[in-house]
């Protein structure tokens, strides 16, 4: 990512919008199953007004998706053209000599001029996700949101960025090293915190089995299943109803902090038989060690990519340096360029680490379905018509395009889930399951 500043901007966004990628939805979805007792589901369908939202919705957020990156991106330019960093820059050197001094001035006007600049998309998404049913979160609890998250930011960024550009300002050729090297335990570190300090800044969360005790009894029969232990304190409800339609489930944290999330809602519009198999596909988020596995796997990518950043970063500074008044790499008027190199960079390596979220939801995939045979009476027909609904929930597009799919989905489409559930089964074939024997 970028050199210094890409590391804090990487932290922040494990931190903000969670560890690793197994929860978020690229394509309207998410780490949800939902289902019910119906006739088979032998393919991922929709009603016809229904599919009509659904393709409307797959457009907008295509056009959401790279629209939202082009903005951005020219934000930043406008930053560096306009000279604003560089009067952030000027107004702290004038204040103190410290750099600490000036990273407390000037990361937080450069955070904010940011947020505030992307409010209208922002604002545009939540009124997308109202328009469609998604969301029941009225404005002000939603600004609330948005003025925490920005003091989480600042929090963050002022020592984060302070620590990169001193690595930067003491060895500009070696800082690209340096910083993979302290973002190792920083990236563990924030994973660790975030299902115990920012979540619940956010949500309201609670042990599943004090509302749920039978659900709870039901979930143990699964974990016996699978012949592991996982403490029912590791076992968490969220109260997502006050905000969202939608249902969810993932696993997040590292250690002492590691547990299973289930949304209220997707508690409440399932059976037992589904909340099991949700249970189950999160239950191989945790025995595979998926969390672990994406951070390593996103710590191994970071080292060349903090060297392409310091290499695109210094062909910037030589190329448009003196026009943008930068006085070289460790100059904090240049916040806006690592940022815009990150950018770009992530999108450009998007479908990587899509590709990679994708194979490890697909592996969930199968583990919930093997954890659960023999204790849901038909675990096949329990997971295909649970994405049925997910599908219907969420109103995902069945017929994406491969480029959407590789570019910006970080789970199969749910088209494809649908139809392996209903063909994976080993047991009638004399195969061996993948994982639980």
């Amino acid at each position: 990512m970028k050199q210094a500043y890409a590391l804090v901007l990487l932290i922040l966004l494990l931190i903000l919008i969670h560890p690793a990628a197994f929860s978020q939805a690229g394509s309207g979805q998410s780490d949800t199953v939902a289902a019910s007792a119906a006739p088979a589901t032998t393919a991922y369908t929709l009603a016809p007004e229904q599919l009509r939202k659904a393709k409307a919705l797959y457009y907008l957020d295509g056009t959401l998706e790279i629209g939202g990156f082009l903005y951005s991106n020219a934000v930043l330019l406008v930053l560096l053209f306009l000279g604003i960093t560089v009067r952030y820059r000027s107004w702290a050197e004038k204040i103190s000599r410290w750099s600490f001094v000036q990273a407390c001035i000037v990361v937080p006007l450069f955070v904010l001029t940011i947020s505030l600049l992307a409010l209208p998309l922002d604002v545009y998404s939540h009124h997308v996700s109202l328009q469609y049913g998604f969301s029941v979160q009225g404005w002000a609890s939603w600004f609330a949101d948005f003025l925490k998250e920005q003091g989480v930011l600042i929090v963050l960024a002022v020592p984060l960025l302070w620590i990169m550009n001193f690595l930067i300002r003491k060895s500009p050729r070696r800082s690209w090293f340096y910083c993979w090297l302290g973002a190792i335990p920083l990236v563990f570190l924030a994973t660790f915190l975030f299902p115990v300090v920012i979540e619940p800044m956010f949500h309201t969360f609670e042990p599943l089995e004090k509302n749920h005790a039978a659900l709870t009894d039901a979930i143990e029969g699964v974990v016996q299943r699978a012949g592991l232990s996982i403490p029912k304190d590791r076992m968490y409800e969220m109260k997502a109803s006050d905000k969202v339609t939608t249902l969810n489930a993932y696993v997040t944290g590292l250690g002492a902090s590691k547990r299973v999330v289930v949304w209220d809602n997707t508690i409440q519009k399932l059976t037992t038989p589904e909340t099991l198999f949700v249970f189950g596909h999160e239950m191989g988020h945790y025995v595979l060690r998926h969390i672990v596995f994406g951070l390593t796997m996103a710590i191994l990518a970071l080292l060349p990519s903090f060297y392409l950043v310091y290499r695109f970063a210094t062909w910037m500074q030589a190329r448009f340096g003196q026009r943008w008044e930068l006085t070289g790499l460790g100059d904090w008027a240049a916040l806006p360029m690592f940022f815009l190199i990150f950018g770009v960079l992530g999108f450009v390596t998007d479908p990587i680490s899509n590709a990679l979220s994708r194979h490890i939801e697909h592996q969930a995939d199968v583990y919930g379905l093997e954890v659960t045979h023999g204790l849901n009476p038909n675990s096949q027909e329990a997971a295909a018509h649970a994405f049925q609904v997910l599908g219907e929930m969420s109103l995902d597009y069945p017929y994406p395009s491969k480029f959407a799919v590789i570019w910006f989905y970080n789970h199969p489409p749910i088209a494809d889930r649908v139809r392996f559930a209903q063909t994976y089964d080993p047991w009638s074939k004399g195969v061996a399951p993948r994982y639980v024997k």
